[in-house]
């Protein structure tokens, strides 16, 4: 799963970080709510989203060369 970002391109990339954050959102809120089966959920969304983040930042940063 941690190199499963490295092929998608820009766009997909910001849907997946909005897919993603909605995700978190929720996982937020079923932890605040008290009904959160897995909450090491959260810490591995979080880090996906960093990942994300990440990508598009490197291709940000090549496009801007």
């Amino acid at each position: 799963m941690k190199n499963s970002f490295k092929e998608l391109k820009t766009e997909e990339l910001l849907l997946k970080r909005q897919e993603l954050k909605k995700k978190y959102f929720d996982l937020r809120f079923q932890a605040v709510v008290g009904h959160l089966e897995n909450p090491l959920m959260k810490r591995t969304i979080r880090r996906q989203i960093a990942r994300v983040e990440t990508l598009l930042r490197q291709q940000n940063a090549g496009a801007a060369r």
